[in-house]
């Protein structure tokens, strides 16, 4: 492959993308109390259709997933025609997006669920940490375990969402099984006590999962959903001591549902559990055959090395899109990059920081 393999165009299940740069999924928190997608977030996203692919910012599936202010939600008819803007000014600019589908678990409060605790898949707070909620910073409560009774519900929210965001104008959905939120949750043996069969050996641990990503797959199509996970990741106090057997065994299972991708964020930038060796592109791709993205902490100059050896497809770029909404461009040409966004303004709820970065050229002019 050339030396620019990232802006060599991709095939992906049938969806032709213009190169190979992804924009990784970022909680943003601009979508307002109701949780509905508006024109700001509509050109913030056309702004950046030059990536290969786009994968948004995590989206709700229910009121029971919430655990985040101001981020948007896929859980009513109100919320879909919001993420239609998007969609529409996406495939205008010559886009192709997927809607990244999350559900929160225990990284919630009380405070956003009327005063219930938040669910998990057992009784095991994040410890030594706090989250944002409606009523200021608060600690991270015990949240109560999810009845067996209760999980085919949580499995239909996933499909209705999917069927959501199909009518919404998605290109595929991608469900978020990573840093530690709820199916990361019941994956993981540090949070998953559980005495049923969701609990226990890891093929129970990777039950839900498995018939979250079946149910989804039945409301759209395999080819157009992906799923991603985060095994060296310690985000939301995760981490587990048989993670590299857990996440092999986890790809090789996905790898039997013809998916549209598996998204590994393999860098350790965002937290490293240091319970051994971090797990490489190199061996998920042994474990799973399809198109595989690696993601986190990625330089133009790792990103081109990792496709050229063959070791993924695609690879995804998180915080170089805030403040550079022409990054492909700037890839292709040589340009640098602009400094980066100030923490401030990443979930700031308003316009600054958002939607008003220069490209390079328009700073030139």
């Amino acid at each position: 492959m050339s030396d620019q393999a990232l802006l060599q165009p991709f095939d992906l299940r049938g969806e032709q993308l213009a190169n190979r740069i992804v924009m990784a999924p970022m909680t943003r928190a601009r979508a307002g109390e109701s949780r509905v997608p508006n024109e700001l977030m509509a050109t913030y996203y056309a702004q950046r259709a030059s990536a290969g692919l786009i994968i948004t910012e995590a989206t709700v599936i229910s009121e029971q997933g919430i655990g985040w202010q101001n981020s948007a939600g896929i859980y009513n008819d109100e919320q879909a025609e919001g993420w239609k803007l998007v969609t529409d000014a996406v495939h205008q600019a010559g886009g192709k997006i997927f809607l990244q589908l999350w559900h929160c678990g225990r990284a919630s409060h009380s405070s956003f669920h009327n005063g219930e605790l938040p669910v998990s898949a057992s009784a095991l707070k994040i410890e030594n940490d706090h989250i944002h909620t409606p009523i200021g910073k608060q600690e991270y409560e015990v949240p109560r375990a999810l009845e067996t009774e209760e999980l085919p519900g949580v499995v239909a929210d996933y499909a209705k969402a999917t069927a959501r965001g199909k009518s919404a104008g998605f290109d595929g959905v991608e469900v978020h099984s990573a840093n530690g939120y709820l199916l990361d949750q019941f994956l993981q043996s540090k949070t998953n006590q559980r005495p049923d069969d969701y609990g226990g050996s890891i093929e129970n641990r990777f039950r839900l999962l498995g018939e979250v990503v079946d149910a989804v797959c039945d409301a759209w199509s395999s080819d157009r959903v992906g799923v991603r996970i985060s095994p060296n990741g310690a985000f939301n106090a995760m981490g587990s001591p048989e993670y590299r057997e857990l996440f092999t065994y986890v790809a090789q299972q996905l790898d039997q549902r013809d998916l549209a991708y598996l998204h590994v964020m393999d860098g350790t930038g965002f937290g490293f559990h240091e319970l051994g060796e971090a797990m490489t592109l190199a061996e998920f791709r042994k474990a799973f055959s399809g198109p595989l993205m690696g993601s986190t902490g990625y330089t133009q100059e790792s990103a081109e090395q990792a496709v050229a050896d063959g070791h993924a497809d695609l690879i995804s770029f998180g915080r170089p899109f805030i403040s550079n909404p022409d990054l492909v461009e700037r890839f292709a040409n040589g340009w640098p990059l602009a400094e980066p966004a100030e923490m401030a303004v990443w979930y700031s709820f308003d316009p600054v920081g958002y939607a008003d970065w220069p490209t390079y050229e328009e700073q030139q002019a």
